[in-house]
């Protein structure tokens, strides 16, 4: 399991997506963990990005 922590800019990058999406994410309820680091840097971990990516794969347009 690769435990690299990344910022947010590397995570939302790594996704494909931009530091906002990761930031409303951990606002409404974080559908991907983070780590909290100190009291305001906040990490994600690629094997948790990983399993995010993993879990929104679909075979059907028609798939919820």
């Amino acid at each position: 399991m690769n435990s690299a922590l990344l910022t947010t800019a590397e995570a939302a990058r790594y996704i494909g997506m931009s530091k906002a999406f990761l930031e409303r994410d951990r606002w409404a309820g974080a559908r991907i963990p983070f780590v909290r680091v100190g009291s305001r840097a906040v990490r994600y971990r690629q094997a948790d990005l990983e399993a995010y990516l993993g879990s929104r794969v679909r075979h059907s347009t028609s798939e919820q």
